[in-house]
């Protein structure tokens, strides 16, 4: 059985930093994985549309499909749109969505090497609180999985990890610096857990102004392209798994 194609979903944004930013980590992919077909589309905003990429796909002769939510948690886009748009799909394909990208070991890997390209090293860990800065959901799932990895965090040595939001959940990120500062922490870090520049990443570093250093989002980290392909890759022996022999 050849490689499915592996089809990246993105919100998309009217911000074209994240449209930049979702092709450039979709390229790293290609280069880690040459001989994999790797397609990018967008839920709004952005073209392609998921509709039209699953269209020239099926037009091209492939079968199957691995749809991989760019999202770091399971909250709405990936429990209700993404399905939604899938089932679209023209009947020749054959289209099985993969897992979001967290939690994972390979994003906190991707945090800390933006936290060290802000400035900071392992040997300031033990000096450092860190506010991981999130967009946001109404889902209590995907509140639990940032509180998860900011616990996470927290155990590879960064003397304090507090989770904060950009819309949706509390706290926001001015207030968990605040938090941390009035606890006596002398540095404080910002954290953004988020993959492309937009809105909500633009709130996260205009509350991070009396932290000592903010990261930069996780971008196209080799962290988060060696993720995308290990969520294709589970993806297509569970499928295999379940073709009858």
């Amino acid at each position: 059985m050849n490689d499915p194609v592996l089809l990246v979903v993105a919100h998309g944004s009217r911000d074209p930093r994240h449209a930049a930013t979702v092709h450039a980590l979709t390229r790293r992919v290609r280069s880690l994985r040459p001989g994999l077909r790797v397609e990018t589309a967008f839920l709004d905003f952005n073209a392609p549309a998921v509709p039209q990429v699953l269209g020239r796909l099926a037009a091209d002769g492939v079968r199957d499909v691995v749809a991989l939510p760019l999202l770091l948690t399971r909250a709405f886009h990936a429990k209700a749109d993404i399905p939604a748009v899938l089932r679209q799909a023209p009947p020749s394909l054959r289209v099985r969505q993969a897992e979001v990208l967290g939690p994972s070991p390979l994003l906190l890997g991707a945090v800390e090497r933006r936290l060290y390209e802000a400035g900071l090293g392992p040997a300031d860990k033990s000096s450092t609180a860190l506010v991981l800065a999130a967009a946001g959901s109404t889902d209590p799932e995907a509140i639990a999985v940032i509180a998860h990895t900011a616990r996470e965090l927290r155990h590879t040595g960064w003397c304090a990890v507090r989770p904060a939001f950009a819309s949706a959940s509390l706290p926001r990120t001015e207030d968990a610096v605040r938090s941390l500062r009035a606890e006596g922490h002398s540095r404080v870090a910002v954290a953004p857990y988020v993959i492309a520049p937009g809105r909500l990443p633009d709130r996260i570093a205009a509350g991070a102004g009396e932290a000592d250093v903010i990261a930069d989002v996780l971008g196209a980290s080799p962290e988060l392209a060696r993720l995308l392909l290990e969520r294709h890759d589970e993806a297509r022996i569970e499928y295999a798994s379940a073709i009858p022999a």
